[in-house]
This record gives structure tokens, C-alpha cells and sequence, in this order.
């Protein structure tokens, strides 16, 4: 059954990225899908967006994809072919934001570690 999840959260990952891509609008920030966590019955899903830009356009960009989430669902239900349409909730992923953060540490002490050579 793990592995079915999988797969579904994995296709549901791949289309919502298209469909997010074509319909909703992102108003300078971009908009990405970093991954679908999909409940056992298949009937929820969370859907973890990630928004680069600033926190009101991130704050906006959830907004969007909240109004927008009936059409994603719609969307999605014509595109995967489950007996139920998952009810799709979009939570901020700020993971990219995280890595970046601790690239540009690593990156300053890389650069300390030279100057004192």
C-alpha cells in the first residue's frame, strides 16, 4: 500500500506543477510544488509549495492557490484517475529557502577560511 501512496502523491506532484504552471497566475513570484503527502484513503492530500520570493508574495501566492484549489482539484481529477478526488491542501515549503541559507553559510566560512591563509 506505501508504494501505491507513492505513486500517487508522485503523479499528483508532477500534475499539479503543470496545471499550477498554466492556470494560476504568479504575479512575479514563482511557484513550485516540492511535494504531495497523500492520507491513506486517498481522499486529502498536502501539497507543499514552494514560493520564491518575498513574504508577501508568498503569503499571496498561497492565497492564489487556495482560490484557485477547486480548479486544481478539477484539474487534477480529469488528469489522475482515482475513485476519489483528494481534497488538496497547499502548505509553504521553505526546505529550498532552508538549503539555501546553509549553502551561503558554508560558502562564508569557505571564504573566511581562505582569508586567513
Amino acid at each position: 500500500m506505501k508504494h501505491r501512496l507513492a505513486r500517487v502523491a508522485e503523479i499528483l506532484k508532477r500534475e499539479l506543477s503543470a496545471i499550477i504552471l498554466r492556470e494560476v497566475p504568479s504575479e512575479g513570484a514563482l511557484i513550485t510544488v516540492n511535494g504531495v503527502d497523500v492520507s491513506p484513503d486517498l481522499r486529502n492530500a498536502t501539497v507543499h509549495v514552494g514560493v520564491l520570493g518575498t513574504a508577501a508574495q508568498q503569503k499571496q501566492a498561497l492565497e492564489r492557490l487556495e482560490q484557485h484549489r477547486v480548479l486544481l482539484q478539477a484539474e487534477s481529477a480529469k488528469r489522475v484517475v482515482l475513485k476519489f478526488t483528494p481534497h488538496l491542501r497547499f502548505r509553504l515549503d521553505e526546505s529550498v529557502e532552508r538549503g539555501l541559507r546553509v549553502l551561503d553559510i558554508m560558502d562564508e566560512l569557505e571564504s573566511e577560511g581562505n582569508e586567513a591563509r
